[in-house]
Order: structure tokens, then sequence, then C-alpha cells
């Protein structure tokens, strides 16, 4: 099944793994697909806003022989793809004013990408404020939308809809203070007819079952699973009972 199309049709709630090439050697990353595979994660997200290791390959290699769990390219740039992921969340950051990342870094990659016949998935992603700095607020040179401004998020999420992107990405970034809020999630989801896929600072069960009550279709945790392998089959389990 393609992966928009598991987004779009799963009677369920989804888990997401984003693993960051940068923060996992050979040992801790068999350590975290042994944890996804146990835990039937969705999906796995391979990148970030900043990766400086040049190994993305390798990564992609070694997560690709032991895992069946689909793989999607989550890119900071256009340096960041390659062809053996299966699918590409192709990231326009439609809360922020950066040129490059709105089109820019797209028109560099586009004809790879299109030649290489992944899945992409346009997608909304939208920075919303953390309670702190993240890497992704600091590289892409963009304000965030205030965490109580859901109207904005809102008015942003249709915009992004009535472009043709297929998916919206509500993100604290990675490393976020606080979560995005409820509010927020259940405000955009309301007025969308997308899939609405929701991460940053998630730490907790509580918190990701409340996001997904609240409307996100796919919950994404990194750092809380590096904190806590267990947590990972723990979310997973919760996730799957909520229905759609």
């Amino acid at each position: 099944m393609r992966i928009l199309d598991l987004l779009q049709q799963s009677k369920h709630k989804l888990l997401s793994l984003l693993i960051d090439p940068d923060k996992a050697d050979t040992e801790l990353l068999l350590q975290r697909i042994a944890a996804a595979e146990k835990a039937h994660v969705d999906l796995l997200l391979v990148g970030g806003s900043l990766i400086t290791s040049g190994n993305m390959a390798d990564k992609l290699s070694l997560i690709r022989q032991n895992t069946h769990i689909p793989i999607a390219l989550f890119p900071g740039n256009s340096t960041h793809f390659h062809e053996s992921a299966d699918a590409i969340l192709f990231l326009s950051l439609i809360s922020g004013r950066n040129a490059d990342l709105l089109i820019g870094n797209h028109v560099h990659i586009a004809a790879k990408i299109k030649n290489s016949g992944m899945e992409v998935i346009p997608t909304g992603y939208m920075l919303v404020e953390s309670g702190k700095l993240t890497t992704a607020q600091y590289m892409s040179g963009t304000l965030p939308i205030p965490s109580d401004k859901p109207d904005v998020a809102v008015a942003t999420a249709i915009a992004g809809e009535l472009l043709g992107l297929k998916c919206i990405y509500l993100d604290a970034g990675s490393g976020a203070q606080n979560t995005v809020p409820t509010s927020m999630v259940a405000a955009v989801k309301s007025q969308i007819d997308l899939p609405l896929i929701v991460g940053g600072g998630i730490r907790s069960m509580q918190q990701a079952q409340e996001l997904a009550l609240a409307g996100a279709d796919l919950i994404v945790i990194g750092n809380a699973a590096e904190e806590n392998p267990e947590i990972v089959n723990q979310m997973a389990s919760l996730l799957h009972q909520i229905k759609r």
C-alpha cells in the first residue's frame, strides 16, 4: 500500500518513528528498528532539519535491510534526498515566508525525484511555537505560528489544502518544550479533509492520546523513543485502539 493511501484510509490512528541519521550509530539504529518492528510502527520517517554526518545512504540501507516498515524521507533541504526510501514528504513550509522552503529547494531536486519513481507526498509543513527556539525554526529562518493563534493555523492549513497539498504536518520541532496544543489540532482538523500529522515534544502516552483524540491521524515521536524505547510499543498499542 502506498503511504498516502495508508494515511488516508487507515481505520485507526497511526504512529511514526522519526530517525535522525546524525543521532543513531549502527547499534542504536538497530535497536530502534527492532523496537519499531515489535511495536508494529506504521511508518519510519528519516531525516531532520540539519544532517551533517553525510551517511544518509548507509543509514537508509541499514534500515531497509532490517525492517519491512515503510520508509519516508523527512528532508530538511534538497540534499537530504536518497532513492532507497519508499516515499518522500515533499515539504512546503507554508507557515513561513522563506521562498527556498516554499518552492526553491523543490525546484533543485524535482527532476531527480520524478525520475526515481518514488512516491511523493506533497505536505504542508507548519511550525508551531513550542516554548523554545528549535532547530527547525532556526534553520528555516522563519517565525512559528503562535501556539495561542489557532485561527492562523486553520487559515494556513486551508490555504495548503486549496493549493492541492495532500497532507498537513503540524510540528512543534525536535526537542520542543511544549507540544502543539490540542485546541489547535482540533481546530485545524475540523476545517480540512486531509490527513493531519502532528509531531514535536510528544513525550508521554497522555499527550499522544490527547492529540490523537483531538484529530491527529499520525503521531510522530523521536526524542521520546531515544530516551525510553519501551514507549514505542506502548504508544503504538494505544494509538491503534483509537478509531478515526
